[in-house]
């Protein structure tokens, strides 16, 4: 769905099902979620979701009216990018064979990329970053020959808390 960015940050009590409601509303109401990363935080009885979804300026207000329904979510706000700070885990699997090892150690010291594992042929790089600096490790990385990737999605907190 085009639209504009929406970061989503939605507490929630660690209970079975809680994350497949959360997603049947956004299902019901034509909203796909881009990316999602739920973890505990310091209260184990509480797990924190974040989610991206591009959608039309009603979103927040469409999405928090039904979840506010949901017995189980503790508070949700939207964090919108001037007011959080966001990150986002890539780790990469890297052809390094042909003659690519030079480009491949070229692009870790740009990126400031973390080498996890690395033999003669193949690399798995880590970098951590806003989620356009890592967009931008991968498509350098690209050009050179990614086997396999994944992601974390965003996470992200806002600046100042309330």
């Amino acid at each position: 769905m085009n639209g504009e960015e929406h970061i989503l940050s939605i507490l929630v009590r660690n209970k079975p099902g809680v994350l497949s409601r959360l997603a049947g509303i956004f299902g019901r109401l034509g909203y796909n979620i881009e990316t999602l990363c739920v973890a505990p935080t310091l209260d184990l009885a509480v797990s924190r979701i974040t989610l991206m979804s591009r959608a039309d300026s009603q979103f927040t207000d469409k999405v928090r009216k039904q979840l506010d329904r949901l017995v189980d979510i503790v508070e949700v706000e939207e964090l919108p990018a001037a007011r959080a700070l966001q990150r986002e885990v890539l780790l990469m699997g890297i052809d390094c064979s042909g003659g690519r090892r030079a480009d491949v150690l070229k692009g870790i010291d740009l990126f400031g990329c973390r080498v996890i594992f690395m033999r003669d042929d193949y690399a798995v790089l880590q970098t951590v970053g806003a989620p356009e600096e890592t967009e931008t490790a991968l498509q350098y990385f690209q050009s050179i020959g990614i086997r396999d990737m994944a992601r974390t999605g965003i996470i992200a907190l806002p600046k100042e808390k309330k």
